[in-house]
């Protein structure tokens, strides 16, 4: 793999700690509700993460974390949120899944978020051109009737939406081929939306293949699918993984590991130490308090 500079890596190693001191955390008793962690798949936020501007909308989804910290680096709104703390970023009532900020949206419904981002790329065409928006959604996402409604409208409303697939091959609990009829690029055709697949795990590679197809997409508008082959590391939730032993599973983590060894053990340490210090700090805090007003 392609050597990173210290900020991608730092990134990307600060969303696999805090991923993993998520899970800590529940085992200990200190989180209620769920999670769902995005281990495996932090490479694709952070790819996007210079290609995708201020003005652009973010919708994400209920395996976010990864996201909404490509694009603030704020591990301490978000897990003040999910422990329900004072500082969180929905005042602790939106939790993992459900989280608003500037231009950033999450849900956990599957396929919920492309009608909205559809409505919010016309008026992006309409009002900020250039400007464009970004929905992740994955494989199992593709059995909702409201992604097609989308899709059909983005296509002959020519909208600046980006639609990132993170096809992992499982959706919940149920493969893909067993749930999905045909393949993403097929239902992309049948639209006329224009797809592009990558099986890179290289955060370089796909910011040279990506960032010119980004471009056409905000200077001449046009919907753009892009379908990442990846991999989820753990389970849908914190135990329910179906998946039988031994299914290969692989992780960039592992490939930059033996490639960089020397700046990974550096910069790993430095993010442990972050995510740690954040934990301990954000559950100190008093229990947020939420108001309508």
């Amino acid at each position: 793999m392609d050597g990173l500079a210290d900020e991608d890596l730092a990134l990307l190693l600060l969303i696999r700690c805090f991923e993993r001191k998520l899970l800590a955390l529940f085992e200990q008793g200190e989180l209620n509700g769920t999670t769902h962690t995005c281990l495996g798949q932090e490479y694709v936020p952070v790819s996007l993460r210079p290609l995708l501007r201020d003005s652009d909308w973010i919708f994400s989804n209920h395996r976010g974390h990864g996201h909404y910290l490509a694009r603030f680096d704020d591990p301490e709104g978000l897990l003040a949120e999910i422990m329900g703390r004072e500082g969180a970023v929905c005042d602790g009532v939106g939790g993992s899944q459900h989280l608003r900020r500037e231009r950033y949206l999450s849900t956990g419904v599957q396929g919920q978020s492309l009608p909205v981002a559809a409505g919010v790329a016309l008026h992006l065409s309409r009002h900020e051109p250039g400007a464009l928006a970004c929905a992740y959604i994955g494989d199992g996402t593709w059995g909702e009737g409201a992604v097609y409604e989308a899709l059909n409208m983005a296509a002959l409303w020519r909208l600046p939406l980006l639609v990132v697939v993170e096809h992992n091959g499982i959706a919940q609990s149920t493969p893909t081929p067993a749930q999905m009829a045909g393949t993403v690029a097929g239902r992309a055709a049948a639209f006329g939306v224009r797809h592009h697949a990558l099986d890179t795990l290289d955060v370089t590679a796909v910011r040279r293949e990506v960032a010119p197809l980004i471009e056409e997409a905000r200077g001449e508008p046009a919907p753009l699918v892009l379908e990442f082959a990846t991999h989820r590391l753990g389970p849908h939730s914190k135990g329910d993984d179906v998946r039988p032993p031994g299914v290969p599973l692989i992780d960039w983590y592992a490939a930059y590991q033996a490639a960089h060894p020397a700046q990974s053990a550096r910069i790993e340490a430095a993010a442990r130490d972050r995510v740690e210090r954040v934990a301990a700090e954000v559950a100190a805090r008093p229990p947020a308090s939420w108001s309508a007003a």
